[in-house]
């Protein structure tokens, strides 16, 4: 189940998360559980896997703004890095990084089941 405490121990900013969303508990975990479901994920691994950097960089930038405006710096800090990485069409082995924000990503989803 996912709670605050949760989510803390996890590693996100809880109370900047909240504060974005008006110290509204219920709201806040409503989010995040949809934040994980996100098609953003697969779109991301998709393109990676066919060597669509634009496209990945579309999903990725998407995935930055949810994560960060959630505050789940676990999976925001390496979508920044690899926003980053996308926006100048950096050729490369993404596997590890993506292997990092899907992790994270399931660690979370695990929570909120």
């Amino acid at each position: 189940m996912l709670t605050i405490d949760g989510l803390r121990q996890y590693g996100a900013d809880v109370d900047s998360g909240l504060g974005r969303c008006m110290n509204m508990e219920a709201f806040y975990l409503k989010l995040v559980d949809k934040a994980v479901k996100e098609e953003a994920f697969g779109k991301l691994s998709d393109a990676l896997a066919s060597g669509d950097l634009d496209t990945a960089f579309e999903a990725a930038h998407s995935l930055k703004g949810v994560t960060g405006n959630l505050a789940l710096t676990p999976m925001y800090d390496p979508l920044v890095e690899i926003t980053e990485l996308l926006r100048s069409r950096t050729e490369m082995d993404y596997s590890e990084i993506l292997g990092t924000i899907l992790g994270k990503r399931d660690e979370l989803e695990k929570m909120c089941e």
